[in-house]
């Protein structure tokens, strides 16, 4: 079974249930919207899941806390968020002044000569393996202008201005891009790294590689020296991460998919479907049913 993702018209159920936002034709390729014209309509918090798009926050007033994986990241005034398609992510929180923008697209948007072909070479802050999808932007008014001119030509909603929109949003991206490759980082040791390509192949091998072990054969060293490079970084073991993951995924096909929780058990680690409830309650609170029943 694919890895299920929600397309833009099935995350708007699970984000806001029986409320519809208004949208343009071009809604599964590209939208755009003011965070604060969402914020009533939100239930939070806004569970695990995985979406068919590339999409960003920026927030110009107030907080909102997203995650990406396993890692939660507050983001705050004149902050950008960055998620790549196909990775998992939630909304913990946002504060009641919250302001700013969401915009989401496909990367079909850019299908026009001199734009960019390959989304996460072009802007890598949306890699999978970017390991900071916060961009502080120290002088936002330029950026400001270039999405109110996305979400006006949003809203006159002609057919075949597709190409003006991804002009645009090349130039808002790139423009990020610059602050991306300009700000100071320092040189990771190398159990952060070690702790990164673990993280990633988590991600990639959840339902095929289930042992640390297994994983640390694969990145070609022993499962000791995974295991104390990921706890100098982390301040966990490497098993607690994958459990971690395991706990992750098994979230989103309870939620986006109609899997037995026997199939789900087997699917993350060839687990017994009682040993699975057990585990599922210890590290959530809750059974795999009654996460499966929460409003969305």
């Amino acid at each position: 079974m694919p890895v299920p993702k929600l397309n833009p018209s099935q995350f708007d159920e699970y984000l806001f249930g029986s409320w519809k936002p208004t949208v343009s034709g071009f809604y599964e390729r590209f939208h755009i919207e003011r965070i604060e014209n969402y914020k009533a309509h939100l239930t939070l918090p806004v569970l695990p899941h995985r979406r068919s798009v590339y999409f960003f926050i920026f927030v110009t007033k107030g907080l909102a806390v997203r995650s990406k994986g396993l890692t939660r990241y507050e983001v705050g005034p004149d902050t950008l968020f960055c998620l790549a398609a196909d990775q998992i992510t939630s909304l913990e929180a946002i504060s009641d002044d919250v302001e700013g923008f969401y915009c989401h697209f496909r990367p079909e948007l850019f299908q026009h000569a001199q734009l960019p072909a390959d989304i996460e070479q072009a802007f890598p802050f949306f890699s999978i393996t970017a390991d900071q999808p916060l961009i502080t932007v120290p002088e936002p008014e330029r950026f400001y202008t270039l999405l109110d001119i996305m979400l006006a030509e949003r809203l006159r909603n002609e057919p075949g201005r597709g190409r003006l929109l991804a002009l645009y949003l090349t130039a808002f991206l790139t423009e990020v891009s610059h602050l991306s490759q300009a700000r100071p980082s320092g040189t990771p040791t190398a159990a952060a790294l070690l702790t990164r390509r673990y993280k990633l192949l988590l991600s990639e091998r959840i339902y095929e590689k289930n042992t640390v072990g297994e994983l640390a054969d694969m990145l070609g060293i022993s499962a000791n020296h995974l295991n104390k490079s990921v706890k100098a970084t982390t301040g966990k073991s490497a098993h607690e991460l994958l459990e971690d993951m395991r706990i992750l995924e098994a979230k989103v096909l309870l939620k986006q998919t109609n899997l037995p929780v026997a199939d789900i058990a087997f699917k993350l680690g060839g687990l017994d479907p009682s040993d699975f409830a057990r585990f599922f309650k210890a590290k959530t609170g809750l059974s795999p049913k009654a996460y499966r029943n929460l409003p969305e």
